[in-house]
């Protein structure tokens, strides 16, 4: 198995059951089949891993609310456990989960752990959400950003494949990549 830079970093986001359980409203459909892209990915980047959970929190301040009140399924405590990880997510952690109340993961949590500027590598679901909000905000804050597309699953194929193609619009801060290239 390839090495992955050595000023890279891979991001799993939200692998949470919440986004794979077939009876979540929110379930990604494609989630089982991201499972074997990370693992390959993982292998390569060793402990340079930051895995993510998207938590609901408490107040819901501004749109938050409005949001809740159309998805009251998921305004639940933080702590339970339908935002657990999935069992397979956790081989991949090597340090505390971060985690956040926003679609997008990156912010100065974030940075404190992979640096200002990073090589980042993004996986996980939804890419038409959480990834897509990821991926952009670090590319405004001057990351480099891959998406292995193959390891991230969207709401459906096609909003997976719509998030895909915005993304490569943002080349060559942001590139979508299969996992192979992005290990070759």
């Amino acid at each position: 198995m390839p090495e992955a830079r050595s000023d890279s970093w891979l991001v799993v986001i939200d692998p949470q059951r919440i986004f794979a359980d077939p009876a979540s409203q929110w379930c990604a459909p494609g989630f089982p089949g991201i499972v074997g892209p990370v693992d390959r990915l993982a292998s390569a980047f060793g402990e340079r891993i930051l895995v993510t959970r998207w938590v609901p929190g408490t107040g819901h301040p501004g749109s938050w609310a409005d949001y809740f009140a159309r998805w009251p399924f998921a305004d639940r405590p933080d702590d339970d456990p339908y935002f657990d990880l999935v069992d397979a997510a956790r081989r991949w952690v090597h340090r505390p989960t971060l985690d956040a109340t926003t679609f997008g993961k990156w912010g100065e949590a974030m940075a404190s752990v992979v640096g200002r500027h990073p090589h980042l590598v993004l996986a996980g679901v939804a890419t038409d959400c959480c990834v897509i909000s990821t991926a952009l905000a670090a590319a405004d804050a001057g990351a480099t950003v891959e998406v292995a597309a193959d390891a991230c699953a969207g709401s459906d194929e096609f909003n997976h494949a719509a998030a895909c193609q915005v993304m490569d619009l943002y080349s060559p801060q942001i590139r979508v990549a299969t996992v192979d290239q992005i290990l070759s």
